[in-house]
């Protein structure tokens, strides 16, 4: 599949260089996430290239939940399950999980379904900053810190009332915000659409850190930082 160059498999396990994850976020994802950066000190493996592996791995199922339980840094060797017969879990050499998926319903392995699905999901994470949380901050009066802006993907869950499609697109159906103190929870409930009609639904939940009263000047410039860096890599 188009993963190959995004990371390195050594017999059952499988691990990232920095660029790999990052050219990963940037090139597939258009994700400028600054977690994302090779020089990032607190860098991560861009939580979608995991849900991509283990799509590829273990397949497709109509009801699907990803957990993230811990940041992926380069190096690190993964062992993706070939199967998931219940809940499984992406872990380290160590048992270590980082990814924890639950599954059950049918099941598919089909290359250009599951392939359809991640460059859509991938697509839409991608949507994410500065498109639909600036407008989820507006409307709820915070901001996340413009010095360390901290949006971390905790959990995705997906529901298919069919499989076998080869095409689909992710809709955006509602988002939310809610918060405490300086820390927020956002929802983005999506639609799946295959040929014009609704085939599912998934919510993708964030946490976001260091909130503060909104300033339109200061979001501005930290869309404007964004744009700037991915206009320039695109360049």
């Amino acid at each position: 599949m188009f993963l190959e160059s995004y990371c390195n498999v050594s017999g059952n396990k499988i691990s990232f260089t920095r660029q790999q994850g990052s050219d990963f976020a940037k090139k597939v994802a258009d994700d400028f996430n600054p977690l994302h950066d090779t020089d990032a000190k607190r860098f991560c493996i861009p939580g979608d290239l995991l849900f991509s592996l283990v799509l590829e791995k273990s397949g497709l199922s109509q009801e699907m939940k990803f957990t993230f339980s811990g940041m992926v840094s380069e190096g690190i060797e993964l062992i993706f399950p070939m199967e998931i017969n219940g809940q499984s879990a992406v872990v380290d050499s160590n048992n270590k999980e980082y990814l924890v998926i639950a599954a059950s319903g049918q099941q598919t392995k089909k290359s250009e379904t599951i392939t359809s699905l991640t460059k859509a999901y991938v697509e839409f994470s991608g949507q994410t900053f500065p498109h639909i949380l600036v407008a989820l901050m507006a409307e709820n009066n915070v901001m996340i810190n413009p010095a360390r802006p901290m949006v971390m993907y905790e959990s995705m869950t997906i529901h298919l009332d069919k499989i076998d499609f080869t095409t689909v697109q992710l809709e955006l159906a509602q988002s939310t915000l809610s918060i405490d103190g300086k820390r927020g929870v956002a929802d983005l409930i999506f639609n799946l659409i295959s040929e014009g009609k609704k085939i599912g639904y998934g919510k993708k939940h964030m946490l976001l850190s260091g909130l503060r009263p909104y300033e339109q000047a200061t979001i501005d410039g930290i869309v404007d930082v964004y744009n700037d860096k991915k206009t320039q890599y695109h360049r």
